[in-house]
Protein backbone atom coordinates (compact mmCIF):
# COMPACT_ATOMS: atom_id res chain seq x y z
CA UNK A 1 0.00 0.00 0.00
CA UNK A 2 2.86 2.35 0.08
CA UNK A 3 3.61 3.49 -3.14
CA UNK A 4 -0.27 3.75 -4.29
CA UNK A 5 -0.57 5.94 -1.08
CA UNK A 6 2.25 7.92 -1.68
CA UNK A 7 1.19 8.34 -4.69
CA UNK A 8 -2.19 9.53 -4.27
CA UNK A 9 -0.80 12.10 -2.06
CA UNK A 10 1.58 13.45 -3.89
CA UNK A 11 4.62 12.94 -1.74
CA UNK A 12 7.88 14.03 -2.56
CA UNK A 13 11.05 12.09 -3.13
CA UNK A 14 11.87 13.16 0.22
CA UNK A 15 8.88 12.96 1.87
CA UNK A 16 8.85 8.99 1.20
CA UNK A 17 11.95 8.71 2.59
CA UNK A 18 12.07 10.38 5.84
CA UNK A 19 11.78 7.98 8.54
CA UNK A 20 10.63 7.86 12.52
CA UNK A 21 13.19 9.72 15.06
CA UNK A 22 13.47 6.69 16.72
CA UNK A 23 14.58 4.56 13.86
CA UNK A 24 14.84 3.68 10.06
CA UNK A 25 11.63 2.77 9.09
CA UNK A 26 9.89 5.44 6.80
CA UNK A 27 7.32 7.71 8.39
CA UNK A 28 4.98 6.79 5.46
CA UNK A 29 5.04 3.20 6.27
CA UNK A 30 4.69 3.59 10.44
CA UNK A 31 1.68 5.65 9.86
CA UNK A 32 -0.05 3.10 7.12
CA UNK A 33 0.59 0.26 9.29
CA UNK A 34 -1.09 2.12 12.39
CA UNK A 35 -3.39 3.26 10.19
CA UNK A 36 -4.53 -0.57 9.61
CA UNK A 37 -4.11 -1.47 12.89
CA UNK A 38 -6.76 0.74 14.12
CA UNK A 39 -9.02 0.45 11.00
CA UNK A 40 -8.57 -3.60 11.82
CA UNK A 41 -9.74 -3.59 15.69
CA UNK A 42 -12.83 -1.25 14.41
CA UNK A 43 -14.02 -3.79 11.99
CA UNK A 44 -13.89 -1.66 9.21
CA UNK A 45 -10.83 -3.99 7.26
CA UNK A 46 -9.72 -7.53 8.16
CA UNK A 47 -6.00 -8.73 7.01
CA UNK A 48 -6.80 -12.48 5.39
CA UNK A 49 -3.41 -13.54 5.64
CA UNK A 50 0.02 -11.62 6.18
CA UNK A 51 0.13 -8.14 3.82
CA UNK A 52 -2.90 -8.24 2.71
CA UNK A 53 -5.92 -5.94 3.75
CA UNK A 54 -8.85 -5.90 2.87
CA UNK A 55 -11.97 -3.64 3.34
CA UNK A 56 -14.93 -5.48 5.10
CA UNK A 57 -18.92 -5.08 4.84
CA UNK A 58 -18.83 -2.41 7.54
CA UNK A 59 -15.92 -0.34 6.18
CA UNK A 60 -18.29 0.01 3.00
CA UNK A 61 -20.99 1.09 5.04
CA UNK A 62 -19.29 3.64 6.30
CA UNK A 63 -17.98 5.09 3.13
CA UNK A 64 -21.36 4.92 1.85
CA UNK A 65 -21.75 7.72 4.65
CA UNK A 66 -18.88 10.07 2.59
CA UNK A 67 -17.22 11.10 6.04
CA UNK A 68 -15.51 14.06 5.86
CA UNK A 69 -12.33 12.31 7.59
CA UNK A 70 -11.43 8.65 9.75
CA UNK A 71 -9.85 9.52 12.64
CA UNK A 72 -9.57 8.02 16.04
CA UNK A 73 -13.39 9.82 17.77
CA UNK A 74 -14.82 8.54 14.30
CA UNK A 75 -13.46 4.95 14.93
CA UNK A 76 -15.05 5.14 18.50
CA UNK A 77 -18.49 4.95 17.42
CA UNK A 78 -17.35 0.61 16.81
CA UNK A 79 -17.02 -0.74 20.44
CA UNK A 80 -14.42 -2.53 19.26
CA UNK A 81 -12.02 -0.12 18.54
CA UNK A 82 -13.38 1.90 21.63
CA UNK A 83 -12.33 -1.37 23.89
CA UNK A 84 -8.79 -1.56 22.09
CA UNK A 85 -8.63 2.39 23.18
CA UNK A 86 -9.63 1.65 26.77
CA UNK A 87 -7.56 -1.03 27.19
CA UNK A 88 -4.47 1.12 26.29
CA UNK A 89 -5.72 3.91 28.26
CA UNK A 90 -5.94 1.14 31.35
CA UNK A 91 -1.84 0.42 31.04
CA UNK A 92 -1.09 3.74 31.68
CA UNK A 93 -1.97 6.04 34.82
CA UNK A 94 -4.66 7.84 34.38
CA UNK A 95 -4.58 11.86 33.87
CA UNK A 96 -5.51 14.26 36.77
CA UNK A 97 -9.17 15.01 36.98
CA UNK A 98 -10.25 17.47 35.19
CA UNK A 99 -7.99 17.41 32.64
CA UNK A 100 -8.55 15.44 29.61
CA UNK A 101 -6.20 13.11 28.25
CA UNK A 102 -4.87 14.71 24.96
CA UNK A 103 -4.98 13.03 21.43
CA UNK A 104 -2.83 14.17 18.68
CA UNK A 105 -4.28 12.64 15.52
CA UNK A 106 -1.66 13.91 13.54
CA UNK A 107 1.20 11.51 14.75
CA UNK A 108 1.33 7.74 15.17
CA UNK A 109 2.27 6.31 19.21
CA UNK A 110 5.99 5.40 17.62
CA UNK A 111 6.50 9.16 16.62
CA UNK A 112 4.45 10.18 19.79
CA UNK A 113 7.02 7.71 22.12
CA UNK A 114 10.35 9.05 19.87
CA UNK A 115 9.66 12.43 20.89
CA UNK A 116 9.06 11.92 24.53
CA UNK A 117 12.60 10.24 24.18
CA UNK A 118 14.09 13.39 23.05
CA UNK A 119 12.46 15.80 25.28
CA UNK A 120 13.63 13.62 28.23
CA UNK A 121 16.89 12.89 26.49
CA UNK A 122 17.25 16.70 26.00
CA UNK A 123 16.34 17.53 29.26
CA UNK A 124 19.24 14.95 30.71
CA UNK A 125 21.66 16.64 28.68
CA UNK A 126 21.73 19.96 30.12
CA UNK A 127 21.48 18.72 33.45
CA UNK A 128 24.64 16.84 32.77
CA UNK A 129 26.13 19.79 31.23
CA UNK A 130 25.36 21.96 34.58
CA UNK A 131 27.15 18.96 36.38
CA UNK A 132 30.10 19.17 34.24
CA UNK A 133 30.36 23.15 34.75
CA UNK A 134 30.29 22.98 38.58
CA UNK A 135 33.04 20.37 38.87
CA UNK A 136 36.50 20.86 39.61
CA UNK A 137 38.99 21.47 36.89
CA UNK A 138 40.84 17.94 37.92
CA UNK A 139 37.80 16.50 38.27
CA UNK A 140 36.48 17.91 34.40
CA UNK A 141 39.90 16.50 32.79
CA UNK A 142 39.36 13.12 34.11
CA UNK A 143 36.43 13.08 32.57
CA UNK A 144 37.65 13.78 28.73
CA UNK A 145 39.74 10.77 29.48
CA UNK A 146 36.89 8.55 30.48
CA UNK A 147 34.60 9.45 27.99
CA UNK A 148 37.45 8.78 25.37
CA UNK A 149 38.13 5.64 26.46
CA UNK A 150 34.64 4.84 26.30
CA UNK A 151 34.43 5.93 22.62
CA UNK A 152 37.03 3.04 22.00
CA UNK A 153 40.47 5.57 22.43
CA UNK A 154 43.57 4.16 24.17
CA UNK A 155 42.22 0.83 25.19
CA UNK A 156 42.13 1.15 29.11
CA UNK A 157 42.51 3.96 31.06
CA UNK A 158 45.57 2.66 32.64
CA UNK A 159 47.14 2.93 29.29
CA UNK A 160 44.65 5.37 27.49
CA UNK A 161 48.01 8.19 27.39
CA UNK A 162 48.47 11.67 29.27
CA UNK A 163 46.67 12.82 31.46
CA UNK A 164 44.92 15.73 30.58
CA UNK A 165 45.87 18.67 31.47
CA UNK A 166 49.41 18.05 33.06
CA UNK A 167 51.35 18.31 29.49
CA UNK A 168 50.29 21.93 29.15
CA UNK A 169 52.78 21.95 26.31
CA UNK A 170 51.71 25.20 24.04
CA UNK A 171 47.80 24.92 23.73
CA UNK A 172 48.17 20.91 24.27
CA UNK A 173 46.13 19.20 27.83
CA UNK A 174 47.43 15.89 26.89
CA UNK A 175 47.37 13.18 24.30
CA UNK A 176 45.79 9.86 23.88
CA UNK A 177 46.45 6.80 21.99
CA UNK A 178 44.13 6.06 18.89
CA UNK A 179 43.78 2.19 19.47
CA UNK A 180 44.87 -0.20 21.62
CA UNK A 181 48.31 -0.56 20.00
CA UNK A 182 49.41 3.32 20.04
CA UNK A 183 49.39 3.35 16.05
CA UNK A 184 48.69 7.00 16.46
CA UNK A 185 48.13 9.58 18.67
CA UNK A 186 45.20 12.26 19.34
CA UNK A 187 46.38 15.21 20.79
CA UNK A 188 43.53 16.90 23.42
CA UNK A 189 42.62 20.52 24.68
CA UNK A 190 39.65 20.08 27.21
CA UNK A 191 38.26 23.55 28.93
CA UNK A 192 35.64 24.30 31.16
CA UNK A 193 34.25 27.88 29.79
CA UNK A 194 31.57 29.90 29.49
CA UNK A 195 32.65 32.13 27.49
CA UNK A 196 32.18 31.15 23.73
CA UNK A 197 35.60 30.06 22.13
CA UNK A 198 36.98 32.03 19.31
CA UNK A 199 39.15 31.31 16.33
CA UNK A 200 42.57 32.48 18.40
CA UNK A 201 42.06 29.64 20.93
CA UNK A 202 41.80 27.71 17.81
CA UNK A 203 44.65 29.04 15.88
CA UNK A 204 47.10 28.31 19.09
CA UNK A 205 45.96 24.92 19.13
CA UNK A 206 46.26 23.97 15.52
CA UNK A 207 49.97 25.98 15.85
CA UNK A 208 50.70 23.22 18.87
CA UNK A 209 50.03 20.30 16.65
CA UNK A 210 51.82 21.47 13.81
CA UNK A 211 54.76 21.99 16.65
CA UNK A 212 54.37 18.38 17.55
CA UNK A 213 53.98 17.32 13.24
CA UNK A 214 50.56 15.93 14.65
CA UNK A 215 47.83 14.87 12.55
CA UNK A 216 44.56 14.59 14.56
CA UNK A 217 43.43 16.74 17.51
CA UNK A 218 40.66 17.38 20.02
CA UNK A 219 39.09 20.75 21.33
CA UNK A 220 36.71 19.70 24.02
CA UNK A 221 34.61 22.54 25.58
CA UNK A 222 31.81 22.88 28.31
CA UNK A 223 30.60 26.12 25.46
CA UNK A 224 30.76 26.71 22.26
CA UNK A 225 32.29 27.68 19.18
CA UNK A 226 32.00 31.20 17.40
CA UNK A 227 31.53 30.91 13.51
CA UNK A 228 35.34 32.21 12.92
CA UNK A 229 36.35 29.32 15.01
CA UNK A 230 34.13 26.19 13.33
CA UNK A 231 35.11 27.74 9.49
CA UNK A 232 39.09 27.73 10.79
CA UNK A 233 38.64 24.09 12.11
CA UNK A 234 37.34 23.03 8.94
CA UNK A 235 39.74 24.88 6.90
CA UNK A 236 42.96 23.67 8.09
CA UNK A 237 45.13 20.51 7.11
CA UNK A 238 45.43 19.14 10.36
CA UNK A 239 42.38 16.82 11.12
CA UNK A 240 40.46 19.01 14.23
CA UNK A 241 37.37 18.07 15.88
CA UNK A 242 35.34 20.45 17.93
CA UNK A 243 33.35 19.20 20.74
CA UNK A 244 31.66 21.53 22.39
CA UNK A 245 29.00 21.41 25.44
CA UNK A 246 25.93 20.30 23.82
CA UNK A 247 27.87 17.22 21.52
CA UNK A 248 29.74 16.69 24.99
CA UNK A 249 26.69 16.07 26.91
CA UNK A 250 25.40 13.51 24.16
CA UNK A 251 28.16 12.14 24.08
CA UNK A 252 28.06 11.50 27.70
CA UNK A 253 24.98 9.91 27.27
CA UNK A 254 25.46 8.06 24.72
CA UNK A 255 28.43 5.92 26.31
CA UNK A 256 27.25 5.94 29.34
CA UNK A 257 29.64 8.56 31.10
CA UNK A 258 28.00 9.80 34.14
CA UNK A 259 25.02 8.61 33.24
CA UNK A 260 22.93 4.83 34.26
CA UNK A 261 20.24 3.73 32.59
CA UNK A 262 16.70 4.31 34.81
CA UNK A 263 14.38 2.29 32.65
CA UNK A 264 14.57 0.64 29.55
CA UNK A 265 11.15 -0.15 26.80
CA UNK A 266 11.65 -2.40 23.52
CA UNK A 267 9.80 -1.24 20.61
CA UNK A 268 9.08 -4.65 18.82
CA UNK A 269 7.50 -5.19 15.14
CA UNK A 270 6.52 -8.42 13.06
CA UNK A 271 8.73 -10.02 11.73
CA UNK A 272 7.48 -10.49 8.20
CA UNK A 273 10.34 -13.65 7.28
CA UNK A 274 8.81 -15.64 10.26
CA UNK A 275 5.31 -16.12 8.38
CA UNK A 276 6.52 -16.55 4.86
CA UNK A 277 5.39 -19.98 4.26
CA UNK A 278 7.22 -21.59 1.43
Amino acid sequence: MVEPISNHFGLSDEERAESIPSGPQPKITNRIGWATTHLSKAGLAERPRHGYLKITERGLSLLKEEPDRINLKLLDRYPEHLSFRSSKKDRTSDPPRGHPEPVDETRTPSEIMSDAYWDVRSGLAEEILQQVKSCSPVFFERLVVDLLVSMGYGGTRADAGEVIGRSGDGGIDGTIKEDRLGLDVIYVQAKRWENKVGRPDIQQFAGALQGQKARKGVFITTSNFSKAALDYARDIESSLVLVDGEELAGLMIDHDVGTTVESSYEIKRVDSDYFEES
